[in-house]
């Protein structure tokens, strides 16, 4: 087990505090002093020409945004995991409140943005299901939520969402000053996106994410066995490989191309290296992938933070140390 970074513990404790103080105002009536200036959660939406049609984002802007019209930010993109949606991290793992905290601890200002990805493993799909087939079926979301007429969502993360929010808010619009994020499906999403699109971002953190997709299991000496044909991904877990069966098909090679650590590989020769965060707790199911691509980044030579910490896939987990990514990221990205 790797322990956590010192200075990043201590400034969490300060955010810990400060929420802590917050909910005993709350649930005794009253507000905390700093009610008038607490971030703004904007919900906006953009067309998407990645999918073919109109998809939602929620956008948490700093509490000074509004203060200081000639100020740009730096921008962070949290992705949400499987069967989720935009809203997640504010209404789940409550980061607006968290990212709040973190900035009266002492972190930078950064805007966050939460864009819907449906249950697209933040890939580009070789083709996207019928439309009108899409919307026959019933799911917990509106058809005119989920369904896309085409599916490169990771374009669509990387191209659209980025241009959207950079042509739309203040933001400091170069790869130094944006960073990725997200949990589970989106702990993937984030770190093969970074890989995969080495001038948008410059820092990318997974929290309990599904980051060696093509791991099947562990050599004597430790080093980890990967898939090589059509076979040895039947044997992966059913969890995710329908998702990536859909997506990718029967190309082992396309597998390959959206796999973390062979990505991290072909970064490492042309040196577009992003900055890596990744946690997952130990009583996760994807702890042996997270310690599987950690072992890939360490041989690799690329520095990373890697923690893993008590818990399991949860959302308690995932409030618990959201904001360690995003305080770590918000120091990167400034």
């Amino acid at each position: 087990m790797t322990s956590p970074n010192p200075g990043l513990t201590t400034r969490l404790m300060r955010v810990l505090r400060s929420l802590a103080a917050v909910s005993v105002l709350l649930a005794g009536g009253g507000q905390p002093a700093s009610a008038a200036a607490r971030p703004a959660v904007v919900q906006d939406s953009l067309f998407a020409p990645s999918l073919g049609v109109w998809k939602r984002v929620v956008i948490v802007l700093p509490v000074s945004y509004d203060r200081n019209p000639d100020q740009r930010y730096p921008v962070a993109y949290y992705l949400h995991g499987l069967t989720g949606n935009e809203r997640d991290w504010t209404a789940r793992a409550r980061l607006d409140s968290t990212a709040a905290a973190l900035v009266d601890a002492g972190s930078p200002e950064t805007i966050v943005v939460m864009p819907d990805g449906d249950d697209s493993w933040y890939l580009n799909w070789i083709t996207a299901e019928p439309y009108a087939r899409c919307a026959a079926e019933v799911r917990s979301e509106p058809a005119a939520e989920y369904c896309v007429k085409q599916a490169g969502y990771a374009d669509y993360i990387a191209h659209d969402v980025v241009s959207h929010v950079d042509t739309h808010y203040r933001t400091r619009a170069e790869r130094a000053h944006r960073g990725i994020a997200g949990l589970s499906m989106g702990g993937y999403g984030a770190i093969k996106i970074a890989l995969q699109y080495p001038t948008i971002f410059a820092a990318a953190a997974s929290h309990s994410g599904v980051v060696a997709i093509l791991l099947v299991g562990f050599a004597a000496d430790g080093s980890a066995i990967y898939a090589r044909d059509m076979d040895d991904i039947q044997s992966l877990n059913r969890g995710y490989r329908s998702g990536f069966v859909r997506a990718l098909g029967g190309d082992v090679d396309r597998w390959r191309s959206n796999d973390p650590g062979l990505l991290a590989a072909e970064r490492m020769k042309d040196g577009r290296m992003p900055a890596i965060y990744i946690d997952c707790g130990t009583d996760d199911s994807l702890i042996t992938q997270n310690r599987a691509l950690h072992r890939e980044l360490t041989q690799l030579g690329v520095v990373h933070e890697y923690n893993e910490y008590p818990g399991a896939h949860t959302w308690s987990y995932w409030r618990a140390h959201g904001g360690q990514s995003l305080d770590w990221m918000a120091r990167r990205i400034q």
